[in-house]
């Protein structure tokens, strides 16, 4: 029902759309220019990792190729890191801005980052909290049943709980990630830090936008509960 709201539309879709479009082209337009550019050492992502590793204090863990583009994830149940292609195998600056966004998460696990731990906390009530929300709002919507939209609202929260844990999440880790490429001696010009950071920079923008649309979902649904009170 509330696919064709005008509000929704206004409010939540169209907005959605642009933060999705704009973070999605800064992100590639920002990754493609430092793509092109070799970090002094000429390693690839895959070598900046092992690097980080025999330099720093992180504990090795496995590392893994995995298909697609930008696709570079840390699996803490598998414990371990897999870097998409273009990472694994470019020297390009790039390449070493993500490998160490990926063990910058590596860090946050091994030292017992707080954030780590307060986001893992609501990923067992994640599993189920989107069937139970978005049924609360069908139902409450259909009978005109404020209490069930409220019930909807209370679980969609814990989602945009987590998507806001995961802001300092990401920019932790990248900090992390530029903190271990100085450790390692791998950042040795005023070039490579800035566009470390601007790729590190690039990729959480899509994070903010993300968190920012669940936002204002939750505000509209919000919206809508209380219209259902006064009818």
């Amino acid at each position: 029902m509330f696919f064709i709201d005008p509000y929704y539309l206004l409010f939540i879709a169209i907005p959605a759309l642009v933060i999705s479009a704009f973070t999605q082209m800064y992100l590639k337009s920002t990754f493609a220019k430092w793509s092109r550019v070799p970090n002094t050492e000429g390693m690839t992502g895959m070598e900046v990792a092992n690097t980080l590793f025999s330099r720093t204090s992180l504990n090795p863990i496995p590392l893994e190729r995995a298909g697609g583009n930008l696709t570079d994830h840390y699996d803490p149940g598998a414990n371990v890191v897999r870097l998409s292609d273009p990472i694994a195998t470019q020297p390009s600056i790039a390449a070493m801005a993500v490998a160490a966004h990926e063990l910058g998460h590596v860090q946050q696990y091994q030292t017992g980052s707080g954030l780590i731990a307060m986001r893992s906390a609501l990923l067992p009530a994640l599993q189920f909290t989107p069937t139970i929300s978005y049924i609360s709002f069908t139902l409450g919507l259909l009978f005109n049943m404020a209490g069930l939209i409220w019930v909807g609202i209370l679980f969609f929260g814990f989602m945009v709980l987590f998507s806001l844990l995961t802001l300092p999440v990401e920019f932790d880790a990248s900090r992390r990630g530029l903190t271990l490429l100085k450790q390692a001696g791998l950042t040795d010009t005023a070039e490579e830090v800035a566009g470390a950071r601007a790729v590190l920079t690039a990729a959480a923008l899509t994070y903010i936008g993300a968190a920012i649309t669940s936002v204002l979902q939750l505000l509209y649904y919000v919206s809508l509960a209380r219209r259902s009170e006064r009818y």
